[in-house]
């Protein structure tokens, strides 16, 4: 269970509450907790997630979102996406497919854009700074004129200063520690911080 929170002049809204495994604040959850999430299913399916424990890795995750100019507005559809195979994919860093689909007949073997949201890159690393750097790295990798992505995900824990702005953030912030969770809206960088960002207000 994830919280989203739409932050304007510092003040924070709460959005909802999901847990949709295809959401972006979850696959950077979901990235360090790893196959456990599997077990965690089973254990659930069966009755017995009393005895289930999560153990989540001592790092920290970060997100970056690829979606199609023009969303969450109008958008084309069917573009080509390039450079997806030439990422690396580890346990360190994972590249989600939201909208996208194999191409048919001419376009046979490559990856299309079909939604608005299409790519989530996401990176673990030691430090939150370190995982910035292998999300946006993957992001610069992937050749896809069609699509854009944000440059400021991260910036308030990081302390950049303003960043660079586009209206009001729509932020997941969450920290966990000690098989707690918490929903912060700002804060220090103190412990463990896992940060997903994404759209505008009314996006």
């Amino acid at each position: 269970l994830y919280v989203g929170l739409m932050i304007k002049d510092g003040q924070a809204r709460l959005v909802e509450y999901n847990c949709r495994f295809g959401d972006p604040e979850c696959q950077v959850l979901m990235l360090r907790l790893g196959a456990q999430a599997l077990d965690l299913l089973i254990a659930a399916a069966e009755g017995t997630l009393d005895k289930a424990r999560a153990n989540w890795a001592d790092d920290h995750a970060m997100t970056v979102v690829l979606a199609a100019k023009g969303y969450p507005g109008a958008y084309d559809k069917g573009t080509v996406i390039r450079g997806l195979d030439a990422l690396e994919e580890s346990s360190s860093q994972v590249c989600f497919h939201a909208g996208t689909t194999q191409g048919q007949g001419e376009a046979k073997g490559q990856v299309l854009a079909t939604g608005g949201r299409v790519l989530n890159v996401t990176a673990r690393g030691a430090t939150l700074q370190e995982a910035r750097d292998r999300a946006y790295a993957m992001a610069q990798a992937i050749d896809w004129p069609e699509g854009f992505y944000r440059s400021d995900i991260g910036w308030r824990m990081l302390g950049e200063g303003e960043g660079v702005r586009f209206g009001p953030l729509f932020l997941c912030l969450v920290w966990s520690g000690a098989g707690l969770a918490r929903f912060c809206v700002r804060g220090r960088l103190a412990r463990h911080w896992f940060v997903v960002a994404e759209g505008e207000e009314g996006a």
